[in-house]
């Protein structure tokens, strides 16, 4: 993570920690499965057999999520040996290319996104192939809010959705629209993220969306611990 981003303001501070919150628990419920499924197979010959398919959506949860994170706190890594060669002004007139690029190909993914979730979850998908110019007419057929996943059983606490998404018909499994919710969502936030990175370099907060010579400033920092004193 980049050691560049501090909130400014006590509702910054809240986000962070939630955002910071949600990764460390999706890496913990990974490793948490992970390591039951690896006790249950070893030592009792049995396993969940949900297992993978836990692990492969908390995977997804944490890249697709992270991704915002990483834009938020400037922490995805770039080669920027071709822009440092030219003068401030003109590293901020490409950062601001660079920025508008990244919100159209993130407003895309957000399309693309909402438009491959929301038959999952009986919503209807958008018109248009390249910017929404309205939604699409939806008919009951088209519905695939009784789409479940493979193995992944359907938790008790969660029955209360049959009748809204499934016409009270019971689900054996999680419905698909629940673990793919992530891609409008973090397809939203990275589109969110973007548009905050592309507005602190017109007001001149920052030249670069990417972290590049901080990692080899941090190996300096750090140089004087090789070394006996």
């Amino acid at each position: 993570m980049s050691a560049k981003y501090e909130p400014k303001t006590a509702l910054g501070r809240f986000i962070n920690s939630l955002e910071e919150t949600v990764i460390a628990l999706i890496l913990g419920l990974m490793t948490l499965v992970t390591f039951l499924n690896v006790i249950l197979r070893y030592g009792f010959n049995a396993s969940m057999s949900w297992g993978l398919e836990a692990t492969t959506f908390l995977f997804a949860w944490l890249v697709l999520f992270g991704i915002s994170y990483s834009v938020k706190v400037t922490a995805h890594l770039g080669v920027d040996a071709l822009t440092n060669m030219f003068s401030a002004p003109v590293r901020r007139i490409l950062a601001l290319v660079a920025a508008a690029i990244c919100v159209f190909y993130a407003f895309l993914l957000f399309k693309g996104a909402w438009d491959y979730w929301a038959n999952f979850a009986n919503l209807p998908q958008t018109e248009g192939r390249w910017f929404p110019t309205g939604f699409e007419e939806m008919k009951r057929t088209s519905y695939r809010g009784w789409y479940e996943v493979l193995e992944l059983p359907m938790p008790e606490w969660l029955r209360w959705i049959e009748p809204l998404m499934n016409d009270g018909d019971h689900y054996e499994k999680v419905p698909r629209f629940i673990p793919y919710f992530i891609l409008p969502f973090g397809m939203f936030l990275l589109l969110f993220r973007f548009v905050e990175a592309l507005i602190a370099v017109m007001r001149g907060e920052t030249d670069s969306l990417i972290v590049s010579h901080e990692a080899e400033d941090a190996v300096d920092d750090v140089r004087h611990m090789n070394y006996e004193e």
